[in-house]
This record gives C-alpha cells, structure tokens and sequence, in this order.
C-alpha cells in the first residue's frame, strides 16, 4: 500500500503536466480533467489555486489533520483499557453491545471497530470466499426445528468440557431451549424437546444430524432406517412430528453457525457473571442470557402466526421419554436398571404377576410403571414410590 505522501507526490506532478499540456492547447480542460480522473469544474479549481499557490497549493490539506469524526483521547482510552482489562477476546460486535448497554457509550460500531484495529486489540476480518445461498427459512415459527448439541470449555472457570444442547427455530433462529450436560445423549434430547413441547407445543418437523441417539444407521455412510427407530424416533413418530436426518455439517449451516455464535460470547458472559457450577451456568443461560441473545438474533418470521399446536391433554410428558418393556415378577415388583418397583395394589385387579408393563424413564430421573394407557405408579430417582395415580385407582 503506498504512502498518503507518495500518492500526493504523484497526482501533483500528473496534474503538473497535464495544466502545462492545456496551456500549449494540446488538451482542452474536459479533457485533461478526464485524464486525471476529477471534474472539469476540480480541474478549474486546482488551476486557480496552483497558480496562486505554485505547487503547495495542491496539497492535501486533510493530511495532518485530525478526523473531525475522531473521539475525545480520552474516551479512546477508556475503550481499549475496558477492553483490555474486562472485554479481552470480545469480538467487535459483542464488545461493542457491551459499550452501549452497560457503559451507555454513544459511539458507533464503525468507531469502535477501528479504534480496535488501530491498537491492534482484534485482528481485521478476513475476505469473505464466494457467494453462497442459503436454504430458505421455513415460513412460520413451528414449522420445523433444529436441534443439536455442541462440546466445548463452556465454563472458563471450570476445565472440564460440556455439551451444550440446543433447539432453535428454522423461521426466526430462536432458541427455547439451551443448557448443558455432562454428554449428549437420549436424554439431553427429550429435555430439550420437553421444553419446547412445555412453552411452544407441538411442531411439525425436526432436524437433527446421525448420532446414534437420534437414527440407527445400518452402515456407516449410508442413508438411515427410518423403520428401526431410536427412543427419539418413536417419540416423534407417535407425536406425528417428521424426523429429518442431515447428511453434511453444511446442511446444519444455520445450527452451526449459531453455534459459532455461542461459542464466542456465552464462555465471556458466564466469566463476566462469575459463574463457577454447572447448576449455575444453566440456571443463567436459561434466566440471563437466552433473552438477550434471542432479542439480538431472533429474525422476523416471513409470514405471521404459528404453526405450534397446543397439546392439551400433555400427552407429550408421557411419551418424550425412554420407555421400555418388562414383565412383572411373581411378587408383583418390576427390575429395571438394578432397580426393584413395588406395585401398589389396585382395585380392579387382584395382581400384576407375569403381565408385560412398560417402564417410563423421564430427564429427571423420574420412573413410571403403565399397564397400557393406565399408569400404575410413579417413582423418584432412586425407586421410591411417589403416591398412586388417579388412573390407577
């Protein structure tokens, strides 16, 4: 890149011969303005001053000169200690929202950027590659979501990696539902699709990658079974919402990049807040910081409404869980995961010996027994019966 000096040197002395070659008639004033690339009333105006002037009066007069849009040196330096000192790996944009919103700061993101840059506190942005489309959204709220999970040190207090799990909106890249577990799995998945089912309803369709939790993949690298369904898949199945597999990382763009997003601002928001657990981090991300990053990233949804469906009788709690058969023993009690279920006695049935029950396991660890449609007994964690089911009275 040349120097503002050695680029002015030049335009002098091209102007220089070109005001000498209209002086000798050789070029008319249009044309020598053309030349040098200015206007013919420029062309007029750098004559007058160069012949007043000689060949100062040709320069730039900004050169040396403060921008009038520059900010008060002290205010430039209150930015980079802040950044330095509080906001050290903040991307542009975050430390800027930082700016506004908690130090009320008036300056532009444009401003910021460049003092930034200036001190060498973020690197510039490299050369976006070649145009590429991206798949449209889905009309409506509702109509399918995304759901994924993403490891990462999460915590910066804490050195151990979490998987964050989270379920978004195809229409407006809204997230109902984030928090983070030890691995992602069956579970960590009905928690998330609880959450909406709990706030939203019921959707259409949902989007997910391979993982073994969501498909059963006969051989690697081959289409799914669509026919040999993972606890996810029965679920969905029985809530009518359609399973849709992606086959690239760049079929899950709008995921991934949201992901990016996450990964560069929530570790600074949860260092920022102090936090050090697990306990706290999830109770922040769902309190604190889901509000504020759907009201910075949520997108208008193209049509108005909602394709959620509202599910009044809450079949959803009983069927987003693991579910498994199992025979009742002689004593009426049922093994499940080196767990022994005592069955309540019921009135419309002298006993359950021998009977095929299924056995609900919930995201809270919370067990269930149901005969068919009518739920037997409730359990916590450990086995404990909680109190008989009106169903089963």
């Amino acid at each position: 890149m040349r120097r503002p000096e050695v680029v002015q040197g030049l335009r002098m002395m091209r102007f220089e011969i070109m005001a000498d070659r209209w002086e000798q008639d050789e070029l008319t004033q249009r044309e020598a303005a053309e030349i040098l690339g200015m206007s013919e009333r420029t062309f007029r105006r750098w004559l007058g001053r160069f012949e007043q002037e000689g060949a100062e009066g040709l320069l730039d007069r900004r050169l040396g000169r403060p921008s009038p849009r520059r900010g008060p040196e002290d205010v430039v330096a209150e930015v980079v200690r802040l950044y330095r000192q509080r906001y050290g790996g903040f991307n542009v944009k975050h430390f800027h929202e930082k700016l506004r919103k908690e130090h009320h700061f008036p300056m532009s993101y444009t401003w910021t950027k460049t003092v930034l840059h200036t001190h060498g506190l973020v690197q510039k942005a490299p050369r976006r590659s070649a145009h590429r489309k991206k798949r449209p959204r889905r009309p409506l709220p509702g109509m399918m979501l995304h759901q994924d999970g993403s490891r990462h040190r999460w915590i910066p207090a804490m050195e151990a990696e979490w998987d964050l799990i989270v379920t978004m909106d195809d229409a407006t890249s809204e997230i109902y539902s984030a928090f983070l577990v030890e691995e992602e799995g069956t579970m960590s998945s009905f928690q998330g699709l609880r959450d909406v089912a709990c706030r939203q309803g019921l959707f259409c369709s949902l989007y997910t990658d391979r993982g073994t939790h969501y498909f059963y993949t006969p051989k690697a690298g081959e289409p799914v079974d669509k026919t040999a369904l993972t606890q996810v898949g029965r679920a969905l199945e029985r809530l009518g919402i359609e399973h849709i597999a992606a086959y690239s990382p760049e079929a899950r763009g709008r995921s991934e990049r949201m992901f990016g997003t996450l990964q560069d601002r929530l570790p600074k928001e949860l260092a920022l807040a102090g936090i050090t657990t697990l306990a706290e981090a999830n109770r922040f991300i769902t309190e604190t910081y889901l509000p504020d990053h759907n009201a910075r990233f949520a997108v208008k949804p193209e049509q108005p409404g909602s394709a959620f469906v509202l599910d009044a009788g809450g079949a959803w709690h009983d069927i987003l869980c693991v579910q498994e058969d199992r025979q009742v023993g002689n004593d009426n009690t049922v093994r499940f995961h080196g767990m022994t279920l005592q069955l309540p006695a019921v009135p419309w049935r002298h006993h359950f010996a021998k009977t095929r029950v299924r056995v609900h396991q919930y995201p809270d660890g919370q067990l269930a027994v149901f005969h068919g449609p009518r739920c037997l007994a409730r359990y916590v964690a450990d086995g404990t019966q909680i109190a008989q089911t009106k169903q089963a009275a």
